[in-house]
C-alpha cells in the first residue's frame, strides 16, 4: 500500500493484524503477560480507591475532629500493603512473559525466514543483495517485533484508562465526560503521529538495508578495493549511504518528538481543567473531598498511560514498516520442486544423461541448447571449452543447483527433478571451484553435522589430498578454520570442501575446476587417487589442466552452446581440430608457467 493510499485506521488495522499473527504463536506466554499486565492495572486502580478512603475515613476525621486513628490505622497500612504486593507481583509476571514472548517470536520469525529462504531457487538469490538480506534477517526482525515487549503493558495501560475512566464517571459523570473527551483528543493525536511517520520509517529501514547491502560488498571486495587503491571512493559511497540512513532517523525522531511534546503537555492541561471543575463540584456538595482525591490521583497516574499509549502508536507504525520488508522475502515463491524419490540404498556408480538441455541466467541469451549427454556409470568424463562455453552451467545442472530451461538431465534414468527434497545430494556431490568453509573446526567443515565418526572423516581427507597439511596444524581435526577458513591457503580450502564431498561417497562425483588452487602435480596425485580408489563414483571433471584431462577416460569438448564432440582424449585429438587447438594452449600455458613465464 503507498503512503497515498494509507490511512491512520489502516496503519491500526494493520498494526493489529500483525500483532494477532504474533500472538497466536505463543498464546500461553502472552496470557500469563495479559494477566500480570491486568493485576498491575487493577492494583493502580485500587490504590486509588484506597487513597480516597484513606482519606476520608482516616486523615479528614483526625485532622478535623481529632479522632483516634489506631483502629483503622493497622487497617489501612494492611490495604496498602496487599495492593502494593499486587502490583509487584503484576509486575514480574507481565515483564518476565512479555520478554520470553518477544525474543521466542524473533527466534521463530528468524528460522521462518531462513526455511524459506533455503527452499528457493539459486536464481532467486542471483537477483538479491546478500547484505539487505542480512539486514531483514536482523535489523527488520527486530524492528517488526519491537512492538510485542511493550504490548502486555499497553493491554494493562487500556484497562487502566477503561477502569480509571469507569470510576471517574461512576463518582461523577461531568468529570467523567470531561476525562472522556480529553483523553480521546489526546490519544487521537498519537494516532496521527503514527500515521505520519509510518512512511518515514519506510524509507529508514530500506535505507537500512542498502547500508547493510553496501558494508557486506565493501568487506568481501576489501581485496580488490584495497588491490586497486579504491578505498576513498568506497568510504565516500558507504559515507553518502549512511548519511542518508541518519538524515532519515533524524527526520522521523524529530517529528515524533514535536508530537510527544504536545502529547506530554495535554495530560497536564488535563487535569488542571478537571481539578478547577472538580473544585466546583465539592463546593456545590455534588463531590467529598476523598473523591476528589481519588479522581486527581487517577489523572495524575494516566498522564504516562496516554503517553504509552502513543509509543505503543508509533512502535506500531515502526514494525508495521519493518515487518512488511520481512514478508517481501516470506512472500518469494520461486520454490525450487521436487517430487517423491529416493537416493538409492547401497550405491554404486550413476549413469547420466542428458536429452535436449537448453539454459540461460536471465531468459534471453541461451548459454546451453539442445545439449545431449550420455555418460556410462564408472566413468570418468572430463569437460573442456573455451571460457564462457558453460563448463560451469553444465555441472551446476548436472548437480541439479539450477534446472535446465528445456529437456531433461537423468540419473540412472530418473529425472533429477523427481527426487524428494534433500535426496539428491545423497546421489550427487559438487564441489565448486570457490571452495566455501565455515567457522568451525576441520572436522565439523567435513562432516557438515553429519554422523561421521573419525576413521571416515580421516579416510575423505587422505583421499582428498589433505590428511598431510591438516595433521600439522595445532590442533589438527580439531582446529578451528576462522571465517570462511581464512587461516588455509586456497589450495588447502579446496582439498578440505572435496573431502567434505568424497565422504558422502556420492555416486555422481562432480568437479568444477575445484583443484585449481593446487599445485599440478598435487592435482594430478588427487585425481589418480580419485580415479584408482574404490570409488561408487562416476566422476565428471571442469578441467584445464592438460594432465588432468588426460586422466579422464572420457572427454567432452563444449563450445557454441553444445556439446560439440564425445570420446577419448586421443580420438578428440584428432577428430576435432578445435578441442586440439584449445589443449595445444593449454599446454603452451602450463609450459611457461612451469619455466617460469608469466
Amino acid at each position: 500500500m503507498s503512503f497515498s493510499q494509507l490511512t491512520p485506521g489502516a496503519v491500526i488495522r494493520d498494526g493489529f493484524g500483525l500483532i494477532w499473527r504474533f500472538v497466536r504463536g505463543h498464546p500461553w506466554s502472552f496470557a500469563i503477560a495479559l494477566v500480570g499486565s491486568l493485576l498491575f492495572a487493577g492494583a493502580i486502580i485500587a490504590s486509588a480507591k484506597v487513597i480516597g478512603w484513606v482519606t476520608d475515613s482516616v486523615i479528614i476525621p483526625v485532622l478535623d475532629k481529632g479522632a483516634d486513628p489506631d483502629g483503622l490505622l493497622v487497617t489501612a497500612v494492611l490495604v496498602i500493603m496487599a495492593v502494593a504486593i499486587a502490583k509487584a507481583i503484576g509486575v514480574v509476571f507481565r515483564r518476565a512473559s512479555a520478554g520470553w514472548l518477544t525474543f521466542k517470536t524473533r527466534q521463530d520469525s528468524r528460522n521462518a525466514l531462513v526455511d524459506h529462504q533455503l527452499s528457493l531457487k539459486m536464481s532467486w538469490f542471483d537477483r538479491q543483495a546478500i547484505g539487505n538480506l542480512l539486514a531483514v534477517a536482523d535489523a527488520d526482525v527486530d524492528q517488526g517485533t519491537g512492538v510485542l515487549h511493550p504490548l502486555p503493558y499497553a493491554t494493562g495501560v487500556s484497562f487502566l484508562l477503561v477502569g480509571s475512566l469507569a470510576l471517574i464517571a461512576g463518582t461523577d459523570v461531568w468529570l467523567g465526560l470531561g476525562a472522556l473527551i480529553g483523553l480521546s483528543v489526546i490519544v487521537g493525536f498519537n494516532l496521527w503521529g503514527s500515521w505520519v511517520t509510518y512512511w518515514l520509517w519506510e524509507d529508514v529501514q530500506k535505507n537500512r538495508g542498502r547500508v547493510a547491502a553496501l558494508a557486506h560488498e565493501s568487506f568481501d571486495g576489501a581485496l580488490t578495493v584495497k588491490a586497486l587503491g579504491r578505498e576513498d571512493y568506497v568510504a565516500d559511497h558507504f559515507q553518502d549511504a549512511s548519511e542518508t540512513l541518519r538524515d532519515g532517523l533524524i527526520e522521523v525522531y524529530s517529528k515524533w518528538r514535536g508530537f510527544q511534546t504536545i502529547v506530554q503537555a495535554l495530560p497536564q492541561m488535563l487535569t488542571l481543567v478537571l481539578l478547577v471543575v472538580g473544585v466546583i463540584r465539592i463546593d456545590a456538595g455534588f463531590l467529598t473531598t476523598g473523591e476528589m482525591v481519588t479522581i486527581a490521583y487517577l489523572l495524575t497516574l494516566l498522564a504516562f498511560p496516554t503517553r504509552f499509549l502513543g509509543f505503543i502508536l508509533w512502535e506500531m507504525a515502526a514494525s508495521l514498516a519493518s515487518w512488511q520488508r520481512v514478508e517481501e522475502v516470506m512472500k518469494a515463491d520461486d520454490f525450487m520442486p521436487y517430487g517423491r524419490d529416493l537416493a538409492k540404498a547401497g550405491g554404486g556408480a550413476a549413469a547420466v544423461s542428458g536429452s535436449t538441455v537448453g539454459f540461460s541466467y536471465d531468459g534471453d541469451i541461451p548459454v546451453l541448447e539442445g545439449l545431449n549427454l550420455d555418460l556410462r556409470a564408472g566413468t570418468t568424463l572430463a569437460i573442456v571449452g573455451p571460457t564462457g562455453s558453460g563448463k560451469t552451467t553444465l555441472s551446476v545442472l548436472l548437480s541439479r543447483l539450477w534446472d535446465p530451461d528445456t529437456g531433461d538431465i537423468h540419473l540412472d534414468g530418473r529425472d533429477l527433478r523427481s527426487f524428494a527434497v534433500s535426496e539428491l545430494p545423497h546421489e550427487v556431490g559438487y564441489v565448486a571451484q570457490t571452495a566455501f568453509l565455515f567457522d568451525d573446526t576441520v572436522a565439523n567443515n567435513i562432516t557438515l553435522g553429519e554422523p561421521y565418526d573419525q576413521r571416515d572423516i580421516e579416510a575423505a581427507a587422505g583421499l582428498a589430498g589433505a590428511a598431510e597439511f591438516i595433521q600439522e596444524l595445532r590442533d589438527g581435526y580439531e582446529t578451528d578454520l576462522g571465517e570462511r577458513g581464512t587461516t588455509l591457503s586456497g589450495g588447502q580450502r579446496q582439498r578440505i570442501a572435496l573431502a567434505r564431498a568424497l565422504i558422502r561417497k556420492p555416486r555422481l562425483l562432480l568437479l568444477d575446476d575445484a583443484t585449481s588452487a593446487v599445485d599440478p602435480s598435487v592435482e594430478a596425485e588427487i585425481l589418480k587417487s580419485l580415479k584408482l580408489a574404490e570409488l561408487p563414483s562416476t566422476i565428471v571433471i571442469v578441467a584445464y589442466r592438460p594432465a588432468s584431462i588426460r586422466l579422464a577416460d572420457e572427454v567432452v569438448f563444449l563450445d557454441q552452446r553444445r556439446i560439440l564432440a564425445h570420446g577419448t582424449h586421443q580420438e578428440l585429438l584428432l577428430s576435432t581440430p578445435g578441442y586440439a587447438d584449445l589443449v595445444q594452449a593449454y599446454e603452451n600455458d602450463a609450459r611457461r608457467m612451469s619455466g617460469g613465464g608469466s
